[in-house]
Order: structure tokens, then C-alpha cells, then sequence
């Protein structure tokens, strides 16, 4: 349904609650969600809360969407003024036209919000990305994109293949890090004596690319470290917050990361799948809303396949498809969005975690097993959260695929649909898990685990509340 349609229903809807006599429910606050109007969602659902005798799962699950259309107004707050100051940079005579082609399109990423269209907070760089037009324009005025990795993996890349195949090892290559994290709640963010909880990332000890892990130092003598069960790896600290004064929480750690590269013959060396073990069933298995297995992900996945049926060539498709299909571009908060591999296909573009999520769907679509992996890289000079796959192949195991970082140049163009270079920790190996100890409240980050997470006895503390750094010391391989 057009946005604006929707709208429009919605201030209808508004009008007839407005009315006398009239009782809130789910549906009426659904269509004023939908439509936009979320002061009036947020008020309705208040009321709805107060006056109906709920479960507290149905309770709890209202306060999230309230909590949710939040962190949707936190992301959407540009105004259409400086959608048109930014843009205009490049195109002085820009039409409201062209405005609303971009923005049908998806690439320029706008929403109405209380009856005011309000633009995703990265979507004018964004549009400079995905448009066509738009990337040639900010090419022209500001030349070519560099991208800093590449003179390291140009070199990186085909030492990993020549030395795996040298080696006859899967590994090789190995860089020690030495990380220092810090995570920051300011100054009078909650009341003095309250307890902070914190929850930060570390490096898995159970991928086989990683070793050598050890914790050289925590501000708080009294952490605990999640076992190795848990999807998301993470160290728990607690500090009581004094008038005045940071909550600072900060650690360093070492450990070692190795390159991976799997040399094999997909007609000769892939057996056919066993049905029955207990690695296919779990990763074949479609868990809404993020890994979806019907619909429109598994339609594209067939048509991009065609008749091929071998696993690694099927998903060698997929991965070259994806990779010249959708351009990266920087994300909303994953919490705001229903379901990422349609958000994928509906707005034509998508950050490493996003893709990653429709690459897992479309292999678990053919029966392929997949999985997510996902915490830092650490490239020189590039160092950020990123997320990536895994895909099981029988008789091979366990192979690294990093869809975001797609296609390359020269000769180790596909590089990245079976291996991994030596810049990477990895923390996590699944989306939405428990933490451990656990958390009362709903995370910040309700898919990955990378910045943190920080609640106290008030409830959940989102991200604009406090602060992260990762600081990577001079490594040695």
C-alpha cells in the first residue's frame, strides 16, 4: 500500500477513535503504527494496556512497540529541508520528481512520522551509493571511492590460497591482537547508587580460526565470561553509578586470528547432503523473521540457481548475484526493521549483516546449510563491527563467506565464497540469543552483539545513552 495512502487511513482511524465510546484495540493500534501515527499509537496503546487484563508475554510485547516506534523516530530525524540542502550540493535544480522516484525506489530512505515525512538519518550519503546516477555524480565531484583494505588484501589474499595449498592446512597466516574496549555511560545518566550492567563483546574461543585467548585486564575485578554454549561471547560487568561521575567499564585481551581457505573440487569432493544429521536439521530450519526459508527469498534463490544442483556452485550463484545486485549502504538499527531479507529485496540495498541474512535465507531455501557469524574486522586503517556466513557442505564442513565483502579484483575474485583472511573477531555464531548472566530488559540490539549492551534496575539503556571504542594495539604475526 502507498505510504501515503496509509496515512491517510491511519488519520481516519485517529478521527474515529477520537470519538465517543470509542475502545482501542490490537487492530486499531496496528493500523495507526502502520500508518505513521505513532503518538497516537503510543497513547492508545497506553490506554489498551491500562483497561484490558492481558498476559504479562502480551503486556511486554506492547511496551516493545512503543519502545520500538522510539528507536524509528531516533533513526528517522532529517527533515525534508536538509534532504534538499544535501542533495542539492550535487543536483542544484533537483525536482520534487526526481525527490519521489529516489525515495519510491528506496534509496532515498523516508518515512511520515506524526504527519511530518522524516528521512532515515544516513540516507543522503546513502543515495550516493545505491542510485546509479547519483554514485556517478559524487564520483565526479569527489572522485572515486577509495577503499583502504584493498591494497592489504591484494597482497593477503593470494598468500592465503597459495599457503593453504602449500601447506595442505586450512589455516595459516596468524596475527596476535592485543584490543583494549571501553564502553562509557556518561555522567548522570541514571541515579546515584543504581547498579549499571554491562555486557561487552569478546573473542570466541570455540572457531577454530581463533586461539590463544587471554583476558589481561578488566576495571571490575568481579566479571563473569560467558561459556562457549552461548551464541554471543561477552564478558558481564557491573559498576554503581556516583553523581558526577562516567561509568567507565573497560578491558584488554589478546588472542590470535588465522586466515581460512578451503581448497576443494565441488564436483568431485561435495557428498550428497546426510537429511538426517543433526547440523542439517538445525541450519536448514527457517527462524522468523530474520531467516525465512518461503516466499519471495526462496522464489529468487530458485530462479537465480536455474538448473544447477550442486551446494557450492548453487551458492556461489547466490553469492556473486547478491554481490553485484544490492550495494552496500549504512543500515537502521536492525530492531526497527520486520524482517531483513525482505527489507533486503524491498528497498534494493543492504549493510554486511543484511545481506548476510538474505544469503542465509536463499542457502537454507535449497536445503544448504547456513549460519551467521559476526563480531569485528580489523583491518588496518578500517576497523568496524561486520557480520558474515557460513555455509556446510558435506564431506568439506564448515566453509567462511563473507557476502559483503563480495566480488574482488584479480585473480581471487570469488576469495570470499570459501575463505577468510586474518583480520576478524568473531563473536558471535547466531542472531537473538540469551546472554549470559541473563538481561531483564529488551536489548538495544535485538539481532547481533557487537557494541554492548547496558541495562539497569530503570529499564534497558539504548545506544544513544552511552559510548564504545575497540582500540586494536600494534599486533604481531
Amino acid at each position: 500500500m502507498n505510504r501515503y495512502l496509509q496515512v491517510f487511513l491511519a488519520l481516519l482511524l485517529l478521527a474515529a477513535c477520537n470519538g465517543k465510546g470509542t475502545k482501542p484495540t490490537p487492530d486499531r493500534i496496528t493500523a495507526l503504527m502502520t500508518g505513521g501515527q505513532f503518538q497516537a499509537a503510543e497513547k492508545m496503546i497506553r490506554q489498551y494496556t491500562a483497561v484490558t487484563s492481558l498476559p504479562c508475554e502480551e503486556k511486554l510485547r506492547w511496551d516493545w512497540e512503543i519502545e520500538r516506534m522510539q528507536r524509528i523516530s531516533l533513526d528517522f530525524n532529517k527533515s525534508e529541508t536538509e534532504a534538499l540542502d544535501y542533495i542539492r550540493q550535487y543536483f542544484p535544480d533537483v525536482t520534487a520528481e526526481q525527490m519521489s522516484a529516489w525515495e519510491a525506489s528506496g534509496a532515498l530512505e523516508c518515512m511520515v512520522i506524526d504527519n511530518e515525512k522524516r528521512y532515515f538519518s544516513r540516507a543522503f550519503r546513502n543515495l550516493f551509493r545505491i542510485d546509479s546516477t547519483c554514485k556517478a555524480k559524487f564520483e565526479e565531484v569527489n572522485g572515486p571511492a577509495k577503499n583502504v583494505k584493498a591494497p592489504l588484501l591484494q597482497k593477503h589474499l593470494p598468500e592465503i590460497v597459495r599457503l593453504t595449498r602449500k601447506k595442505g592446512t586450512l589455516r595459516v597466516e596468524p596475527v596476535t591482537y592485543t584490543i583494549t574496549y571501553t564502553l562509557t555511560v556518561p555522567a548522570n545518566t541514571i541515579p546515584e547508587g543504581e547498579t549499571i550492567r554491562a555486557w561487552m563483546p569478546l573473542p570466541r574461543t570455540d572457531v577454530p580460526r581463533q586461539s590463544g585467548f587471554r583476558l589481561l585486564s578488566a576495571s571490575e575485578p568481579d566479571y563473569i565470561i560467558s561459556p562457549d554454549n552461548y551464541v554471543h561471547k561477552s564478558i558481564y560487568m557491573e559498576k554503581t553509578a556516583v553523581t558526577d561521575q562516567d561509568a567507565v567499564f573497560e578491558y584488554t585481551f589478546t588472542y590470535t586470528a588465522q586466515a581460512q581457505y578451503h581448497h576443494f573440487d565441488p564436483l568431485k569432493d561435495i557428498l550428497p547432503y546426510n537429511t538426517d544429521s543433526p547440523v542439517y536439521k538445525e541450519y536448514i530450519k527457517e527462524v522468523p523473521p530474520h531467516i525465512l526459508t518461503g516466499g519471495p527469498v526462496a522464489e529468487l534463490a530458485k530462479k537465480i540457481v536455474g538448473q544447477e544442483e550442486n551446494p557450492f556452485l548453487q551458492l556461489q550463484k547466490i553469492f556473486t548475484y547478491i554481490s553485484q545486485t544490492y550495494p552496500w549502504a549504512g543500515a537502521r538499527e536492525y530492531s526497527t526493521i520486520e524482517s531483513i531479507p525482505l527489507y533486503v529485496l524491498e528497498n534494493n540495498h543492504g549493510d554486511c549483516g543484511q545481506v548476510s541474512l538474505l544469503f542465509i535465507s536463499m542457502c537454507r531455501s535449497l536445503g544448504i546449510p547456513a549460519r551467521w557469524e559476526s563480531g569485528w574486522m580489523l583491518h588496518p586503517g578500517e576497523i568496524n563491527l561486520h557480520d558474515w556466513a557460513e555455509a556446510y557442505l558435506e564431506g568439506i564442513g564448515w566453509i567462511p563467506i563473507d557476502q559483503s565483502f563480495g566480488l574482488q579484483p584479480g585473480t581471487e575474485r570469488l576469495f570470499y565464497s570459501r575463505g577468510m583472511d586474518s583480520y576478524r573477531m568473531a563473536v558471535n555464531t547466531g542472531i537473538g540469543g540469551s546472554f549470559f548472566p541473563a538481561k531483564i530488559y529488551p536489548r538495544s540490539e535485538t539481532v547481533d552483539f557487537q557494541r554492548g549492551e547496558v541495562e539497569w534496575r530503570g529499564g534497558n539503556l539504548y545506544f544513544n545513552r552511552w559510548n564504545y571504542s575497540l582500540k586494536v594495539h600494534p599486533s604481531n604475526k
